[in-house]
């Protein structure tokens, strides 16, 4: 299974669902789900995590629930390996019994048969590789799950798992945008794409940081020579990557997402891409 560029612009990340009060009725949100779909946007990015112990997966369901058509049309990511339970130290957990019972209850909130992607979603120091893999290896043989990778792993962290693993991992989702640029410098970037992972980038427009300063003055100089948003500059700037990284947005806005997918075959030249770098780290390219 491969998620690259052009066939997939962008994924939706469901992060802050439980944050748009226009999108917590069932009828609501399938109308919104049904209005990306029918945009082509069918990838969707969530967490056990968000909105606290599997709420925005219970929404997510929920909305397929009410109108079933949908179940077969939208392709589901989550993520799991992050616990804040109250009064105790957020912490990770890899362990087989987490991972087994988390791939399950997402199936029961998202209310569909297989996971498109699941993702352990940090490294967790206390992880036995081999146990753990054996549990992620077990879901896909049971169709639980039709694909694996991980998130804000370092190579040497999915080297280990993978080498325990019986099936490849396919994705690595890391943070990566145009203000957070250090693993295409540090190796991680070039890691991921020598073992053969699909990159995703999380907080591709970096929290909106990236429209400040003279990286904000880079990308509008841009934005108006193409015609376009600066956020869509942003994110061909991510594309132009080997690889073509799928930026995982997390508006839920529909005009900034029309926009944004309306946008998604801007390609940027080398000359202004390396402009955009030097404007983000204040310095010429050695």
């Amino acid at each position: 299974m491969t998620l690259e560029h052009p066939s997939l612009p962008l994924m939706l990340g469901m992060m802050r669902l439980h944050e748009r009060p226009e999108l917590q009725t069932p009828e609501r949100l399938a109308d919104w789900l049904e209005a990306r779909l029918d945009q082509g946007l069918d990838w969707f990015d969530h967490a056990d995590l968000y909105g606290g112990e599997g709420h925005n997966e219970r929404l997510f369901g929920e909305a397929l629930r009410r109108r079933p058509g949908l179940s077969s049309r939208v392709r589901v990511v989550t993520k799991a390996g992050i616990l804040m339970a109250p009064g105790a130290a957020k912490h990770y957990d890899s362990s087989p019994a987490w991972l087994a019972g988390a791939i399950d209850r997402a199936l029961a909130r998202l209310g569909v048969e297989r996971l498109d992607l699941f993702l352990i979603h940090r490294p967790d120091p206390l992880m036995e590789a081999e146990a753990t893999t054996r549990v992620l290896d077990d879901a896909v043989r049971a169709g639980k799950v039709a694909a694996l990778g991980v998130s804000n792993f370092l190579p040497e962290q999915w080297r280990r798992l993978q080498a325990a693993l019986s099936h490849p991992l396919t994705h690595h989702q890391l943070q990566l945008s145009l203000t957070r640029s250090a693993p295409l410098f540090d190796g991680q970037f070039d890691a991921l794409r020598r073992d053969g992972l699909s990159p995703l980038a999380w907080s591709p427009l970096d929290g909106g940081a990236l429209f400040e300063g003279s990286t904000g003055q880079a990308l509008n100089h841009l934005a108006d020579h193409h015609g376009v948003s600066p956020a869509s500059i942003a994110l061909a700037w991510l594309r132009r990557l080997p690889g073509s990284p799928v930026p995982v947005i997390g508006t839920l806005d529909p005009a900034r997402i029309t926009t944004l997918h309306d946008e998604a075959r801007l390609s940027l030249t080398r000359q202004d891409w390396y402009t955009l770098l030097e404007a983000a780290r204040g310095d010429e390219v050695a």
